[in-house]
């Protein structure tokens, strides 16, 4: 190959990161594609939960710093998915994609090589920035997909994420029982890399932008009050719910918010469009996230550890890391099965009765635990049917607010619909742990703790329920 030919192939790949000059793919390349970079991210976001204490013990550092590893991970994603994915509606969705799994990429390659928690921590951080995964995935299916496919595309891909956080602690334990902390880094490069070359060669340039002018300001007051919010709700139980700086940072977030949004409402071209949100379609679907996500994550914190601890304390199994995250395997599955289902159906019966419905399921399923939890078999089969209830709702809210958002704010939309997930889900575990931290007596928390936890979560449920009821039944298109 000649110097001179190394020109062409620059400007060749330039052109191909835009999208100019190429033939569209098969739109089921394209979803095989997304669905593995989905999937690569949201086990990421879940399978180093189990793996913490081994983590601090390896490293050998304090609860505070290796707690950190979750927190920083959830900043910075909280903070890239509405400001990348507004990104992508900008300058190009699939260009967004491919820089977002570098950066996971590299972020995922320092933790797995990282032997301290300064180096994990970093690499974390790196990891975050594919919280705009979803939202710029769910552009590219708006703008590429037959208008048919979009709905059924659209679920399937919610639901991975709900089914990749599950299957995330199911397979931490294996994972840390069996082999050491930096497989749990070295085994997603596998899937992080071939999505990130494949969505450059099979994933087309949406070539439907809005072309308006970037709001910095708003980006920096966004990223501002997410962090304050955030952060307080992630070291509650550390620092104490009624802490002076749990409740400053929770003071600071509102005032920041109140700027943000009055700020928002006046420029000419705002990064988030507060009519769009102001919609009720798309507020109603906010608000389900946020309660549904806030009963998937309390799944996540309570049913393994009821089954770890001892029968010693009259109501736990004895259970190893591994057999704790088996009991997690039936709503892994239901999830993802009914995120299929709900594919097909929600285009003839629309996505409000599902969510409506996947709710209500969840917060039965909940209840059931509250009450019956003595034997494995039971706990097994209400997180059957809390999969299946979660995963009708949380594939069909997606489907909810693209609906009602114009084609060029769909990645936007979407990206603050994730807030509001990250947000549910890390509210749904610290007051889960508040909660049975509480209840603690000697070294375990009582059974009264874990059904107070698991009632909590049904009424959360249930008030998801009576919120996707407010949502429109007709209008909205995809």
């Amino acid at each position: 190959m000649s110097i001179r030919s190394y020109p062409r192939l620059g400007r060749g790949l330039t052109e191909r990161l835009r999208g100019q000059g190429e033939r569209r793919p098969h739109y089921g390349l394209t979803f095989a594609t997304l669905v593995t970079a989905v999937l690569a991210y949201t086990l990421m976001q879940s399978m180093l939960a189990p793996a913490l204490l081994a983590i601090q013990h390896d490293v050998h550092t304090t609860t505070t710093a290796v707690s950190w590893l979750l927190t920083g991970y959830l900043l910075m994603a909280s903070v890239a998915a509405p400001i990348l994915s507004r990104f992508g509606d900008l300058f190009g969705k699939r260009l967004l994609i491919v820089s977002v799994l570098g950066c996971f990429f590299a972020g995922t390659l320092v933790c797995a090589l990282g032997a301290s928690i300064e180096q994990l921590l970093v690499g974390r951080v790196m990891q975050g920035a594919a919280g705009a995964l979803l939202p710029l995935a769910v552009g590219i299916i708006r703008d590429e997909f037959p208008t048919p496919r979009i709905v059924a595309g659209v679920a399937i891909l919610s639901g991975v994420v709900g089914t990749g956080a599950s299957l995330g602690f199911v397979l931490a334990g294996p994972i840390t029982d069996h082999l050491s902390y930096h497989w749990l880094f070295w085994i997603p490069l596998v899937p992080i890399g071939v999505a990130a070359v494949a969505c450059l060669l099979v994933v087309p340039e949406s070539p439907r932008r809005d072309r308006v002018p970037i709001d910095w300001f708003g980006a920096l007051l966004l990223a501002a009050w997410l962090v304050a919010m955030l952060l307080g709700v992630s070291q509650a139980s550390e620092w104490g719910w009624g802490s002076e700086r749990v409740v400053g940072l929770f003071v600071l977030g509102g005032v920041l918010f109140a700027v943000w949004a009055a700020v928002e409402a006046r420029v000419s071209h705002p990064l988030v469009d507060m009519e769009i949100l102001r919609r009720r379609g798309v507020w109603t679907s906010n608000g389900t996230s946020f309660l549904i996500s806030y009963a998937l994550f309390t799944s996540f914190v309570l049913v393994p550890q009821l089954a770890e601890a001892p029968s010693s304390t009259g109501y736990g199994f004895g259970s190893s890391v591994t057999g704790g995250a088996l009991l997690l395997v039936p709503l892994t599955l239901a999830m993802l099965g009914m995120s299929v289902v709900a594919g097909r159906l929600v285009p003839r019966h629309g996505p409000k009765r599902f969510i409506v419905a996947g709710a209500f399921v969840s917060a039965c399923a909940l209840a059931a635990l509250t009450l019956a939890h003595a034997t494995p078999w039971q706990v097994a089969l209400a997180s059957g049917l809390l999969g299946l209830g979660l995963g009708s709702a949380h594939s069909s809210v997606a489907n909810q607010v693209i609906a009602w958002v114009p084609q060029t704010h769909t990645s936007g939309a979407m990206g603050m619909n994730s807030i509001v997930r990250f947000a549910g889900a890390a509210f749904g575990a610290q007051v889960s742990a508040a909660v049975l931290a509480t209840t603690v007596t000697a070294v375990f928390p009582t059974e009264r703790g874990f059904e107070l936890a698991f009632a909590i979560a049904a009424g959360a449920a249930a008030t998801g329920a009576a919120v996707a009821s407010l949502a429109p039944s007709r209008g909205g298109r995809y």
